[in-house]
């Protein structure tokens, strides 16, 4: 690794994690995308992709033990719930909120990426952070963090029912409340081929209920129904919490 002044990293480490890493490198390694490493051959060797492999399965391990201890629920919906723990829109946000955004070391390149390409980022790092923990600090201050900045979201995610799949749901809604099934119609695309964007609305009766952005019409679609999911349920027409 190259000399790199590591202070902003330890003094990250202090205020937002409550410690001081004993290896600082390893929380440097964690935040060091390939792309970094890419453009630095001669200095750098090292990108947080093993620190990440590992912080995956330590985050899946710590969800799912917490759901199997307090959730006696079928094994397809305490899936469901540990998918929405840990998909890449959760931990991405827990990331932002962390802060860690500007200690990232990006190529040039990755710096101008969409913003989907950096709350993926955001979130692979998130998963590397947690691997760096583990490696610096031990199996219990990993779990630790994953319970503060993940498991804490497990009541807001039954309460606004996002462990559902969302286009399932939208639908059952719209023809629990409206006798009738959504339709999806697409109302942007733009962009290069390579990079392309696609804006999808869904409609129940012709109203437009929610509209979705993504690099896909299934990946628009499904924002899309998760809008739909919250207009239904901001009218209170669905109590239910675990079907």
């Amino acid at each position: 690794m190259n000399q790199i002044d590591t202070t902003p990293y330890q003094e990250f480490a202090k205020e937002k994690l409550g410690f001081a890493f004993n290896d600082i490198n390893l929380l440097v390694t964690a935040l060091t995308h390939r792309s970094y490493v890419n453009e630095h051959k001669n200095t750098v060797h090292e990108h947080n992709e093993r620190l990440e492999f590992l912080g995956d399965a330590i985050l899946e391990l710590v969800s799912s033990d917490f759901l199997y201890r307090n959730y006696n629920e079928p094994e397809g919906i305490m899936t469901a719930l540990r998918s929405a723990l840990v998909r890449t829109e959760s931990i991405g946000d827990a990331g932002k909120k962390l802060g860690y955004e500007p200690l990232v070391r990006l190529s040039h390149g990755e710096k101008n990426g969409s913003d989907r390409a950096h709350d993926v980022i955001l979130a692979d790092c998130f998963e590397a952070v947690i691997g760096a923990i583990y490696l610096d600090q031990g199996y219990e201050t990993a779990k630790d963090f994953i319970y503060k900045h993940i498991i804490v979201k497990i009541d807001e995610i039954i309460e606004e029912g996002t462990w559902r799949d969302p286009k399932s749901y939208v639908q059952e809604l719209a023809q629990r409340v409206d006798g009738v099934t959504p339709v999806y119609k697409t109302l942007k695309e733009e962009g290069p081929d390579h990079d392309k964007l696609f804006t999808v609305g869904i409609y129940v009766k012709d109203h437009l209920i929610g509209t979705g952005v993504g690099h896909s019409k299934q990946e628009a679609q499904t924002v899309a129904a998760r809008e739909g999911v919250k207009m239904y349920r901001s009218k209170n027409t669905d109590k239910k919490k675990l079907d």
